[in-house]
Formats: C-alpha cells, structure tokens, sequence
C-alpha cells in the first residue's frame, strides 16, 4: 500500500493523504466526549398569563378539599398553655368542634380563605414564572440557587399582595369562634368591623413573619419540586411527568416545607389572633412563646399542618400543570 494513501503513515513522514480504506469515516464523526450524551429537548416554558389562571385554579379547588385540616392547626396554635390548653390533640380539637358547632364547624373561616386562595395561588405561580423565566438558561433549566431565589420571591408577592390581610381575617374568624359571644357574622362584616375599629393597617397584622413564612415556604417547594423534575427527566429534558409522580413529588416539597419554617408559622399565627396586643413585635412574641411555653411551642399545630401541606401542594401542582396543559392546546404562545 502506498504510504501516501494513509494518513497514519503520512502522519509519520509520507505526503498528503488521499484514500484509506484503514479510517472509518463514521468513528471520526463521532464527539470527542463519549462518556455523557447531551441533553435531549428542553423544559417547556410557562407564559405567567397562563401561569396565573391555573394558579388560580388551582388554589380554588384545593382550600375546598383541605380547610378543615388547617382550622385544627390554626386553633392548637392559638391554644395557648397559659390558658390552659382546651384541647388535647388534632383529633380532640375535631371532636370538641363538631360535638359544640357540628360539622360546619371546621369550615368557619373557610370563605376568607376561598376569596383569598385563587388570588394567592395566581400571584404565586404567576410570579414565580415572571421571575425563573428571566433566570432560566438557553434550554429553560433553572439552577438550584435560582430556584430558591424564585420561590422565594413569589412567596414575598403572595405574602404582600394576598396572604397578609386574608389570613388575620381567617385567624380572627376562628379565634373569634372560641368567644363565649362571638361578634363576627361573615366574611364581609368581618372584614368591615376590622377596618372600622383598626384602620386598613389592622388587615396587615404579622407582615413580617408572613412575609418570612411565605417566601421561605415558596423558597423550599419550589426548589424541592425543580430539583426532583429534574433528577426525574435526567437527561430528557422535555420528557412529561405524570400527574401521580407530580403529586408524589409536591407532597416531599410540601413536607420539606413545614419541617423547615412551622417555627415561623406558629409565630404569624399568634401575632394575628385577637390577643397579639399582647406582643410588642414579632421577635417579643417568639421570645415570650420560648420563655413560658418551652420551644415546643413553636411546632405546636405540625402533624395537622403536615397532613394538611402536603395534601395541599399535591394537589395545587397537580391541577397546576395539568390545567397549564389545557391552555397550551387553545393559548397559544412563543
């Protein structure tokens, strides 16, 4: 064989190659890496538009399903061992309501948080994608510390815009249930006789912690919920996850959640019932639950709160994405 008709023994001193029949042309063609293959397709994204319908949605339906969960947390919250405490657990707290109020019970104060759930739930995803979509990288991932920083951000939106004035009215509604004459009426007339005798300001009662609460809330369940789509896609960026694992996974991110801030929660909580004059700021109330309560206080309210979270985020993600779904069929967007 002619030297020259190889570039092998041409790379050892022969002139320029022409043919050879040694070199398969497919081999050279093939990427210097081979011990990962790339990411194939690229993670959808979400307009916010659509992103606030179902977050609505979303938020709608499943304060319906869950109420009753979060009215046994929000009264073991308020129940205070200074008092002494008037129920025993999560299902004493049911028993006790429903042999005194009957079933409708567990629902008082569910209409403050209908009206506020769609807004909430929409501010939230709506923000959350504004937000991640000016993070996301050229196939639409976004990084873990990105991810935190979204949620954490969509929760401080909620917290301002919605969570704080609806949930010192939900917390008024139900402490107000434990008063021997009970001066609430309704939503509407709650919210009237609130304004009247403490001004807008008395709707925004624990902004801060709210704010804390949300934000680290949105914070933990976003980057739990990204992080496990992605361990789950691997290297299938656009491949679909069905609406059992969606659910398996906002259950984790829920629960990553109230194990992570209920501290928070507790103090919110107390500094919106109708005894937080009794404490200076939100730093005086975590300091006085400390001291005369012990730090089990601060997770007074977790089991109910847990069951309640996790059904909770399961089922806004999952009717989440599937009705974002339904939207990219008749909405239309780059």
């Amino acid at each position: 064989m002619d030297r020259r008709d190889c570039p092998v023994l041409t790379g050892m001193g022969g002139s320029a190659p022409r043919t050879c029949s040694l070199v398969n042309p497919a081999l050279t063609a093939r990427p210097r890496n081979l011990g990962a293959a790339a990411p194939s397709g690229s993670v959808k994204i979400t307009h916010p538009g659509k992103a606030i319908i179902a977050g609505g949605l979303a938020g709608g339906i499943e304060i319906c399903i869950t109420f009753p969960t979060e009215y046994v947390k929000t009264q073991l919250q308020l129940d205070e061992k200074a008092n002494p405490p008037k129920y025993r657990g999560p299902i004493h707290c049911v028993q006790t309501t429903v042999r005194d109020h009957g079933v409708r019970g567990l629902y008082r104060g569910l209409s403050s948080l209908v009206y506020g759930s769609i807004p909430k739930a929409a501010v939230r995803f709506g923000a959350f994608e504004f937000f991640s979509n000016m993070m996301r990288n050229e196939r639409g991932q976004l990084s873990k510390g990105n991810s935190f920083l979204c949620g954490l951000m969509a929760g401080a939106s909620e917290a301002v815009f919605v969570v704080t004035p609806m949930e010192t009215v939900k917390v008024k509604f139900i402490h107000d249930q434990t008063s021997p004459n009970p001066k609430y009426r309704g939503f509407f007339h709650g919210v009237r006789e609130i304004v009247r005798e403490q001004g807008i300001g008395g709707t925004y009662k624990g902004l801060f912690p709210t704010i804390l609460k949300q934000g680290s809330n949105q914070a933990i369940r976003f980057l739990v919920m990204n992080s496990l789509k992605d361990w789950y896609r691997g290297d299938d960026l656009s491949r679909n996850i069905n609406p059992f694992i969606t659910a398996a996974f906002g259950a984790t991110a829920g629960a990553a959640s109230v194990f992570g801030n209920t501290p928070i929660d507790v103090v919110k909580t107390r500094m919106q019932g109708l005894e937080a004059h009794k404490y200076k700021s939100a730093w005086d109330c975590a300091v006085k639950i400390a001291k005369y309560e012990g730090p089990r206080a601060f997770y007074k309210g977790t089991l109910p709160r847990l069951s309640r979270v996790c059904l909770d985020v399961a089922l806004v993600f999952v009717i989440y994405e599937e009705v974002v779904k339904m939207l990219n069929v008749v909405w239309k967007t780059e």
